[in-house]
């Protein structure tokens, strides 16, 4: 995909898109504001860029040699989010300082995030023939947009307890961010079964 136009519309596309990234990043906006979860942009850039260069360096050359380690992979991600769900459900927010969803959590989610694929193998163009440097512009671009994207999320996160009194609606969010990372879990490990 070389045309910018079209690069910067499909990375719109892919990452305005509600996944497990963009649950974190609402979740921790509503639990702590959006000045206080601002680095995790950070985190998911990183995520995002490690991702799509070992996918299309070392991974996508072993999914080929090997169709059961793509299954592998997908099983080993929904995993990963089942157990975020599972935190995220239980995390006990009564007596204690709510805080930001952690750095780790946000670079490990994305750098599983089945939108990196997406990203590696066809919407950021020249990595497939391994041309990193004719890259480079549209992975910048990318990183821009992730910025832009990240903010958004942070923001209706944020939005979901303005005003809010007491932790009822913070408890509410961290348990509907659970239930959304169960079921990318579900959708992901699935995936690895289908046809």
């Amino acid at each position: 995909m070389t045309d910018p136009i079209a690069f910067v519309l499909a990375v719109i596309g892919l990452l305005a898109t509600p996944g497990p990234t963009n649950t974190l990043l609402a979740a921790s906006g509503a639990a702590v504001g959006f000045r206080r979860s601002l680095h995790l942009i950070l985190a998911e850039a990183a995520g995002y860029l490690c991702s799509i260069l070992v996918l299309a360096v070392v991974l996508g050359p072993a999914t080929q040699a090997w169709p059961s380690f793509d299954a592998t992979l997908r099983i080993l991600c929904g995993a990963y989010l089942a157990y975020l769900a599972w935190r995220h459900w239980n995390a006990v927010m009564d007596g204690m300082e709510v805080r930001p969803v952690p750095f780790a959590r946000v670079y490990v989610t994305t750098l599983l995030n089945p939108k990196a694929l997406v990203l590696a193998f066809t919407v950021v163009p020249h990595l497939g023939s391994g041309a990193i440097a004719a890259a480079a512009p549209y992975l910048a671009g990318l990183v821009g947009l992730i910025v832009l994207l990240a903010s958004c999320w942070i923001t209706v996160g944020s939005w979901l307890t303005a005003g809010a009194t007491g932790r009822l609606r913070q408890r509410w969010v961290q348990r509907a961010s659970a239930g959304v990372l169960g079921l990318f879990a579900v959708i992901i490990s699935g995936s690895a079964f289908a046809g």
